[in-house]
């Protein structure tokens, strides 16, 4: 019922159109015992019994007028199934709408855990796949089981009407039938939950494979890749097999008994005919109506298989449709008035992933319009540093400030609108370089959009490309460099005019000339701005007002250049090797 509920919901918009839909297919199926009832009168008033001649000579307008009344009715039934079909395609089209656009809004606001937990394939499987499914079951699976009880009620009320006793005969292999399905039903189930799960790994194994592609083809794994794909497209063959085969042990039993309704009715129709219990109209009819009982029998596997696949879709998107983030504005969050100074302090900051504790008591502050500088070896905790200043993450313990508010306490929009962010792994979108540099403010001049690029060295390489601002890159910079896609990121970075500018390792990929023009500009930005970086190189972080060296999550050494290379310690070690 809570699936229905949630159905229903998601319909609103498209409620009145499915619901007359709905009562379409009511109407249409119980016009299905009008074509047999006319063929009923037809055969006992003109074509047997003592008087049919003399009703034939007589009564011939009567019997075209009731030959068109079938043919009007059939059409009547045709167009009506139709418009019902339209109806339904469009409240379903309607609903799939709508949950993708919850579903992509959810996505988006999702914190980092979110995506610690999920895979790409398996989100990807949820919006495409499984809510096809959802649409379905608002146009198939719901449609084909009211048409089955409909027409299932409004034959056996005709058959009630003409003898009781051949109803009766006609429904004694139901119990088998709804036996049958049970069995099914309760077999299936699983193979479709496992189906699922094999379907979203292979997606995800295909979408790794597509995203890194030149990875791949840099160390030769194409075969090996080729490979670990195969053997998920294999398991997901034999999940859908074992499903499939599942469904077709039980098909002959439900085949078997509904065709046997035929055997009924000509055996016990017969034989009451025989005694004269029936006319032969009242048989024709019981012939004719045979298949409106086995049909919906027939079909009744068909549903529950379907059902069994819909669960376990639903069941994923549900899960993601009432997903919530955990970092998200507190209800007393503090209205930040004006532009943020800058300010950023770390008060004691602990930080785990899960079991793992990866900072550990960290404490120093930035002044508005200083440069800090982070450094210190691979896994040393810098970049999970970094990311609790915009709470990608928030600190298991202490607290992170920014003018000196908790920044938990701050709206995430004003938090996030006074941080520009360039990261050393670069994400760049199927844009035009403009359009990317322009991401996080979309209000950007062009005039603009060129000195920011100037100010992080990309206008030059710009200008050479095809079409200069606006030429099209690819898929996550496909085409250029890294130090050119890094370049695009801190323009980009720049563009926001942040309070706060973070830079991962930003330059990690330029040479040292440009490295210098960068630090030049960074240092005559139109605009106040606290600068967190974090470094690798000496040329990138000895110009730091303050420079904080990591050491397995907690600061090891602190201080200014001078001061540090007169320490024996990281910082003196790394000055020494890249002299």
């Amino acid at each position: 019922m809570f699936m229905i509920r949630w159905l229903w919901k998601n319909m609103k918009g498209d409620r009145a159109i499915y619901c007359l839909a709905l009562c379409m297919t009511v109407v249409c199926q119980s016009m299905y015992i009008i074509s047999p009832y006319i063929t009923q009168q037809i055969i006992d008033t003109f074509l047997v019994g003592e008087e049919a001649a003399e009703n034939l000579r007589q009564g011939a307008d009567r019997l075209i007028f009731m030959l068109a009344m079938m043919f009007g009715f059939t059409l009547l039934r045709c167009i009506i199934q139709y418009s019902s079909n339209m109806c339904y395609e469009h409240a379903s089209q309607g609903i799939i709408y709508r949950v993708r656009k919850v579903l992509f809004d959810n996505i988006e606001k999702q914190d980092a855990p979110f995506y610690d937990r999920h895979r790409t394939g398996d989100i990807m499987t949820v919006v495409t796949g499984d809510l096809e499914m959802v649409r379905h079951s608002i146009a198939w699976i719901i449609k084909t089981t009211l048409e089955c009880v409909i027409l299932f009620s409004a034959t056996m009320i005709y058959f009630f009407t003409i003898d009781w006793l051949m109803a009766l005969c006609m429904l004694v292999l139901t119990p088998v039938i709804l036996l049958i399905t049970r069995g099914f039903k309760n077999v299936v189930g699983p193979f479709y939950v496992d189906l699922r799960e094999k379907l979203s790994g292979m997606n995800t194994r295909a979408e790794e494979n597509i995203s890194g592609n030149r990875v791949v083809k840099a160390f030769a794994r194409e075969e090996t890749e080729i490979e670990k794909f195969d053997g998920c497209n294999k398991a997901y063959n034999e999940a859908n097999k074992k499903a499939a085969f599942t469904w077709l042990r039980f098909f002959p039993g439900l085949e078997i008994t509904a065709q046997s309704l035929s055997v009924v009715c000509l055996f016990f129709g017969g034989m009451f005919v025989a005694l004269g219990r029936m006319t032969f109209g009242e048989y024709a009819a019981f012939a004719g109506l045979v298949w409106t009982l086995s049909n919906p029998m027939r079909t009744l596997g068909n549903i529950v298989n379907d059902y069994q696949r819909f669960t376990a879709s639903a069941n994923k998107i549900i899960e993601l449709y009432y997903g919530r983030p955990f970092i998200v504005d507190r209800e007393d969050a503090e209205n930040i008035e004006g532009r943020i100074s800058g300010s950023v302090e770390f008060r004691n900051v602990s930080f785990s992933y899960g079991e793992t504790e990866v900072l550990k008591n960290i404490s120093f502050k930035a002044e508005p319009g200083e440069t800090v500088a982070i450094m210190g070896a691979t896994g040393s905790g810098k970049t999970t540093l970094i990311d609790l200043i915009p709470r990608i993450y928030d600190v298991s313990d202490g607290a992170v400030l920014v003018d000196g508010h908790d920044v938990r306490m701050m709206k995430l929009e004003q938090l996030r609108g006074a941080i520009g962010i360039a990261t050393q792994d670069v994400l760049l979108y199927s844009d035009t370089i403009e359009g990317n540099i322009c991401f996080g403010n979309i209000d950007l001049s062009e005039e603009d959009a060129v000195k920011y690029a100037k100010a992080a060295d990309a206008h030059n390489f710009i200008e050479k490309t095809s079409d200069g601002y606006d030429t099209i890159i690819g898929e996550r910079g496909v085409g250029l460099s890294g130090g050119q896609k890094q370049r695009i990121s801190l323009a980009r970075a720049l563009a926001v005019k942040p309070s706060i500018l973070i830079l991962d390792d930003t330059t990690s990929a330029v040479d040292l000339e440009t490295e210098k023009h960068i630090q030049d500009a960074l240092k005559q930005l139109d605009f106040p701005c606290t600068k967190i970086i974090i470094a690798q190189r000496i040329s990138t972080a000895k110009n730091a007002d303050r420079i904080i060296v990591l050491k397995d999550g907690t600061v090891a050494e602190s201080g200014t250049h001078d001061e540090l290379i007169r320490q024996d310690g990281y910082y003196r070690e790394v000055y020494e090797l890249q002299k």
